[in-house]
């Protein structure tokens, strides 16, 4: 994975391109897989997989590298179904940071992770 030089705060941030790579990869090296890419429409990912799968094992495939892709790191992932066509599926799929804090930043915010 490629960390980028530490920000202002000091803090490493990871490359999105090395996690989509990574996940291509781990996906196209599936035995049933013939093709996976990912295309962007209006800004939001789509991923284009042609397979002979089901669409159970298919999604099955796409969560469980979609997690080796993101093992160590603070992200999630999101994958929609949105349509197929004989051999091609097509998903909304995101890889994304949690929207949530992660720290005590000792203001005494009525959300505070210590209070979870």
């Amino acid at each position: 994975m490629m960390i980028r030089e530490p920000n202002a705060n000091g803090v490493k941030s990871m490359d999105l391109e090395t996690i989509w790579q990574q996940f291509l990869t781990h996906l196209q090296s599936q035995e049933h897989i013939l093709d996976a890419k990912v295309q962007k429409r209006a800004g939001i990912p789509f991923l284009y997989v042609e397979s002979r799968l089901s669409r159970e094992e298919l999604d099955y495939h796409i969560r469980k590298w979609s997690a080796r892709a993101m093992r160590g790191k603070m992200l999630h992932s999101e994958t929609i179904f949105f349509r197929a066509s004989e051999d091609l599926s097509v998903y909304r799929h995101r890889f994304y940071v949690p929207q949530e804090k992660m720290f005590c930043c000792g203001n005494l915010c009525p959300d505070c992770v210590r209070f979870k």
